[in-house]
This record gives structure tokens, C-alpha cells and sequence, in this order.
């Protein structure tokens, strides 16, 4: 039988993109999914759009929350499935079939986690791609040179969030960086990629949004590391922004 997929969705004020992100969960052609989202009290449209399609959500609440990581930490606690994704309130899928095509890298026991790539695309005009992230395969020590998989793309066995921890939310803009530092680089999970694009994420993330935000990142970063007993190679936060650049191209 085919292992119990959860995803996470974190919503607030969402109500021009959010029935974009439901629908590409309900188109999913993978049947044993578990579907929560949850919402810190929207002011906007959001919620009547969420009870719209209360009959496709396993779960849904709506109340005051501190950020999106605290969002994600609430729906890993409610979370039922094996395998654990998150899909932001902006992002959709990339097509119908990457749930399975993910649970099929996890039928390998072996397996703890699974990513692949990501397409950035325009705000309001989703078919206008940005910027395209090819992940690549993941080496050891890849996390010393700049490296990370895609945070929307990454689907983590939920056993590892018990034995290893939830997002921290003492961090504003790089909780997911440093939970992958510490799954991938410190515990060493062990990955498959998946090389095709799964998510469609539209521009305007919180730690690229502006240049403010881009230094308390790689702030941030440096304490990622700090808060893991790690040592962060004066050249990583050099590169880790320098891998962008190929990112760009011209479509």
C-alpha cells in the first residue's frame, strides 16, 4: 500500500492566490493524501475560499499564530502521513502527477527524504517564468559550498521531524535553511532527487524580498550554523547567493 503523503499549507491574507494552491492538491492524481492548512486569522477572503473546499482539507484552522514556521510547526503536529510536504499559499504544483512521482522514490526504505526543482514565476502572471532552480543531486558536505534543495520541494519521512526537531522559531527568514542544515548536513537523512520541477512559486519570498531582508538572512544563516554546533566556512555565505545567478535565465 502506498504510504500516507501529508502536505502543510501556511496561509495569511492568501485570497487572490490560495484557490490556485487547493486546486493543484485536488488535481493531485495520488490518492492517499492528507491535505491541513493553517491560517493566521485572515482579514481578507481567504477563509470563505478555504471553507469552499472543506470537503478536499483533512483539516483546516484559523487563528492568531507567530509566523509561518510556528504555521508549519502547528501542522506537523496534526499531520498524519508518513511523509510530510509543505506548499505555500503563493505556489501551486507543477502538474498532476509529482505526489506520485515522489512516492515512488520513497518506496525505497532506504530513502528519508526527496526533493527536485523550482520554478519561480511572475506574481500575476503565472506561465511567465523568473527564475528556474535546478537543485542537482546532493553531495556531502554540499551545505559548506552554498548548497541547499528547494524548501517547497522537499518531502521529509514525519519520523524525522519527531527525532530531530520541529522549525525554530526564534528564526524570522531562515528556520527551513537551518532545519536542513541540521537534518541533511548534521544527521546526514539520506536523499533522492527528483529531477523535474515540482513547484511553481511566485515571486516575493520573504528572505529575497529586499535587501533588508537579504542581510538578516545571511545573518541568520551564520546562526543556522552556530545553533548546530557547526562551523560555517568563511566562503559559504559568499556562494550560497552567488548559485542564484545561473538561476536567471531567459525563457
Amino acid at each position: 500500500m502506498n504510504q500516507k503523503i501529508s502536505i502543510i499549507t501556511a496561509s495569511y491574507n492568501n485570497a487572490s492566490t490560495i484557490e490556485d494552491t487547493i486546486n493543484s492538491i485536488i488535481e493531485q492524481n495520488y490518492a492517499n493524501l492528507s491535505y491541513y492548512i493553517i491560517d493566521g486569522q485572515s482579514t481578507d477572503d481567504t477563509l470563505s475560499i478555504i471553507k469552499k473546499y472543506s470537503k478536499n482539507i483533512t483539516n483546516y484552522i484559523s487563528e492568531k499564530d507567530n509566523g509561518i514556521y510556528d504555521a508549519f510547526n502547528k501542522g506537523l503536529k496534526l499531520a498524519e502521513g508518513e511523509i510530510i510536504g509543505f506548499l505555500n499559499s503563493d505556489d501551486f504544483f507543477a502538474d498532476k502527477n509529482v505526489l506520485n512521482d515522489v512516492a515512488k522514490l520513497f518506496k525505497n526504505p532506504n530513502i528519508d527524504a526527496v526533493y527536485g526543482d523550482l520554478n519561480y514565476i511572475d506574481f500575476n502572471n503565472p506561465n511567465k517564468i523568473v527564475r528556474n532552480w535546478k537543485a542537482n543531486p546532493y553531495k556531502k558536505n554540499s551545505f559548506k559550498y552554498g548548497w541547499m534543495p528547494p524548501h517547497p520541494t522537499l518531502f521529509i519521512r514525519k519520523k524525522y521531524y519527531e527525532k530531530y526537531g520541529y522549525f525554530n522559531t526564534n528564526l524570522i527568514s531562515a528556520a527551513d535553511y537551518e532545519l536542513m542544515l541540521r537534518f541533511i548536513h548534521k544527521y546526514g537523512i539520506k536523499l533522492a532527487y527528483l529531477p523535474k520541477v515540482l513547484i511553481n512559486m511566485r515571486v516575493g519570498g520573504i528572505s529575497n524580498s529586499n535587501l533588508q531582508n537579504r542581510l538578516r538572512a545571511n545573518k541568520e544563516d551564520r546562526l543556522a550554523w552556530k545553533l548546530n554546533g557547526l562551523k560555517m566556512p568563511f566562503y559559504t555565505p559568499i556562494l550560497k547567493p552567488l548559485r542564484k545567478i545561473t538561476q536567471f535565465k531567459i525563457f
